[in-house]
């Protein structure tokens, strides 16, 4: 399964309780663990979803938890156990902050867990934004944009090559083999961030491109130029645009949603989310609102059988 393939929109969520800011997490995901994360993934499965993702942090700095809270489960180790409990949606790291590890940890990772998978797994990657956070790591902060061109491309080179042979500014991969292999032919990376430079690495390394907020020239303008670059630089290759639908609610809450959030009927709801492909998005990120995740379960449950048919 590809998105690349899908006529019209796809559709994918972060899933909860794997991260916990305070900025988006439901309250009932501070009392939730691994069994809730289970049912809610395989409901996306079951559903139709095209991906579901984790997030990446290592440590959050003590003044910066208060917002963010502690509870970041590993990348990696989580969308491998995923793998395991699902059959068809894809794996994404939403996203992966290739600056802090060595390219080659990353690309074993993420090949692995392609193989394991049967080819689903899709690297998101990022620069990052929590300086604190570099600094514990020993990485410097200023130069991550830097850091992070050179690991995508030495990254891409190990998915094509089992024997890589690159430099970067700040690598050198010569004579060294990866396995196992991914299992897609070309294990895609998509590069996340709305700024200018985030929108330039996905134009000329990415195979598609994660917002993270809107962009400040909204999303028109920023597709734009991810297009024309793209001409530029000769790059033909399929690209996945993704967008973020806003917060939703399947039905007639009784409870109060929340400021930018939605309601109405699967019509209703179809009906906005078809705006977003007219633009350009060929998946979005969806958020449904809920008070327990069975809650968010039934609500997959409705998004899958009731709204994604009357967005095609």
């Amino acid at each position: 399964m590809t998105i690349t393939s899908q006529p019209t929109l796809g559709f994918g969520m972060q899933l909860p309780i794997q991260s916990r800011s305070k900025l988006y997490r439901e309250p009932w995901e501070d009392g939730a663990g691994r069994d809730e994360l289970a049912a809610i993934a395989q409901a996306a499965d079951r559903a139709g979803f095209s991906y579901i993702a984790v997030c990446d942090h290592v440590a959050i700095p003590r003044d910066k938890a208060e917002t963010m809270q502690t509870a970041w489960y590993d990348t990696v180790a989580t969308l491998g156990w995923l793998a395991a409990l699902t059959t068809e949606v894809r794996l994404l790291s939403h996203v992966f902050i290739p600056a802090y590890r060595h390219p080659l940890v990353t690309a074993k990772s993420f090949m692995t867990l392609d193989h394991l998978s049967g080819g689903r797994a899709i690297l998101g990657v990022g620069a990052g934004h929590v300086e604190g956070e570099f600094d514990v790591l020993g990485i410097p902060f200023a130069e991550r944009g830097r850091i992070t061109d050179d690991a995508v491309d030495v990254i891409r080179a190990a998915f094509d090559n089992e024997y890589p042979d690159i430099d970067t500014d700040r690598y050198s991969v010569h004579d060294v083999g990866l396995s196992p292999r991914p299992t897609q032919a070309h294990l895609p990376i998509w590069v996340g961030g709305s700024s200018r430079p985030a929108l330039r690495r996905a134009a000329e390394r990415g195979d598609g491109w994660l917002p993270q907020g809107p962009p400040p020239e909204g999303m028109e303008s920023a597709i734009k130029f991810l297009v024309e670059r793209r001409a530029e630089l000769g790059r033909t290759q399929p690209f996945d645009i993704g967008g973020f639908a806003m917060p939703m609610y399947i039905g007639t809450p009784d409870w109060e949603l929340g400021p930018h959030a939605v309601s109405g009927s699967p019509d209703q709801l179809a009906e906005q989310l078809r705006q977003y492909g007219a633009v350009g998005a060929s998946h979005l990120q969806v958020r449904l609102r809920s008070r327990s995740a069975n809650e968010l379960v039934d609500q997959i449950g409705v998004f899958g059988a009731e709204v994604i048919p009357l967005t095609r």
